[in-house]
């Protein structure tokens, strides 16, 4: 699916159906004891840096959602139905957070215990105040600093309904996104069919996985060898983790700024096949477009080294691979692009590093930080500028998801770094970004993402493999 804002998903006129937690569950919520699995280290992290944030006197909305059609008139009992369902295969999705004594207490509430309250909301003739009223409901509810932090909606007409759901980022990582509107379309099905919603097999739990991670993280020291060459890393970028390597027009110590977006094709599909079968000796898209951005950045930017933090997923067994949570990891990379003026040697550069250092996206990077001992005290909801690739033409019902209107939804609010999702769909390559809302920052991402269509383009043109 592609990823965008709630500005640019297709929203079209129809009447608003709303979902939260009801009333009943949440006062079962407050007088749950405490769970004793802690949260993962980038949940509070996350929820850490909001409250840093808030207590600045800035509200930054940093919520994620997803947006598909169900065909033809809704049954909004069986939608709701399938909400519920699919909300109890996902615990996080019933678990949150409580202060005390600054530390970040979890409570999980029981599956028969939660319930879907319904309202709705009334009818929308214009779909620009459709979208900021679906804005506003979303920064309200899917906030950090509240539970539940998840709300469900759908506008509904007579030949389709469109469904929007958002969630704070600790509960969902881009990825879950992308797997939701196939279950819900799997659940909405069987209970039309009167079988009941029923997923075929229930989801490994976030949480639970949350308990391993931090449990395997508070094992490592100061000395351990990751710890050291994250340290020598941070030593190299100033003290500091790396930012998009571009003039981005911001004051130093000015106030946050907001963003903007971009969202746009990159290439089709046979051109992003032919850059695949370019770059995949080297190890595929992923490297290419790291490769590219170095060349682009030392061309916008000057800087001899290109240093970045690249996610990669932390769902390393088979086993989480259907839970929705937030499994990302990052691994530091250096890429020398003075010397390497070419995409070729680049790509080598590239991929030695993402060899070198890909094991180290094991270990949350918040752990690392802390037994670093430095000040990291954020003040950005992004800890750093990324550059990220998904393949996502394999996830289950990605064929339909052009027939589906599905997007991934990303909120475009305030941030002093430049975050960028590639994602290969079956028609090809998108590029998304949000990036600060300077009249520099909108000329350089422009230049950015017109070289790196330029350098996909020129590398799916040569003929043959890798050379």
């Amino acid at each position: 699916m592609r990823i965008t804002d709630i500005q640019r998903c297709e929203v079209r006129p129809g009447r608003l159906v709303e979902w939260t937690l009801s009333p009943d569950t949440v006062a079962t919520a407050k007088g749950l004891p405490e769970d004793s699995r802690p949260p993962a280290y980038i949940q509070e992290s996350h929820i850490r840096t909001a409250r840093s944030v808030r207590d600045g006197g800035l509200f930054v909305p940093t919520w994620l959602g997803t947006a598909f059609d169900l065909p033809g008139r809704v049954d909004l009992d069986v939608l709701q139905e399938s909400l519920r369902a699919w909300t109890l295969r996902h615990e996080t999705l019933r678990s949150g957070f409580r202060w005390a004594d600054d530390r970040l207490r979890r409570f999980t509430l029981d599956a028969g215990d939660v319930s879907l309250r319904r309202e709705t909301v009334g009818d929308f003739g214009d779909a620009d105040a459709l979208a900021r009223h679906l804005q506003g409901r979303f920064d309200a509810v899917a906030d950090a600093l509240r539970w539940p932090n998840l709300i469900y909606t759908a506008v509904v007409r007579d030949d389709s309904t469109s469904v929007y759901m958002a969630f704070d980022h600790s509960n969902v990582d881009a990825y879950s996104l992308h797997g939701i509107p196939a279950e819900i379309h799997e659940l909405y099905a069987a209970g039309l069919r009167g079988r009941g919603p029923v997923m075929r097999t229930p989801a490994a739990s976030y949480v639970d996985f949350c308990e391993l991670e931090r449990a395997d993280a508070d094992r490592v020291d100061g000395g351990h060898e990751i710890v050291t060459r994250w340290r020598e890393f941070v030593r190299r970028c100033d003290g500091a983790l790396p930012s998009f390597p571009v003039d981005l027009g911001l004051e130093p110590g000015g106030p946050l700024p907001p963003q903007k977006m971009i969202c746009e094709p990159l290439a089709d599909a046979d051109s992003a096949a032919a850059f695949e079968a370019y770059c995949r000796p080297h190890g595929g898209s992923l490297v290419g477009l790291l490769a590219a951005t170095g060349l682009i950045v030392h061309e916008l930017g000057g800087q001899s080294v290109y240093r970045t933090v690249v996610p990669f997923h932390t769902r390393v067994k088979s086993r989480w691979s259907d839970s929705v949570g937030w499994f990302v990891g990052g691994a530091p990379i250096e890429v020398p692009v003075a010397g390497t003026p070419d995409l070729p040697s680049t790509l080598q550069a590239v991929r030695a590093e993402l060899q070198a250092n890909r094991s180290l996206a094991r270990m949350p990077l918040a752990r690392v930080l802390k037994l670093l001992g430095t000040d990291f005290r954020p003040t950005s909801p992004d800890l750093y500028s990324i550059v990220s690739f998904l393949d996502a033409r394999g996830i289950p019902g990605a064929a339909r998801w052009a027939e589906q209107k599905a997007y991934g939804l990303l909120r475009v609010s305030y941030g002093d770094q430049v975050c960028v999702w590639v994602s290969r769909l079956h028609d090809g390559l998108w590029v998304a970004s949000r990036y600060p809302d300077t009249d520099v920052a909108a000329k350089n991402m422009r230049l950015y993402v017109e070289r790196l269509r330029d350098l996909v383009t020129a590398a799916a043109s040569r003929p043959g493999r890798f050379s």
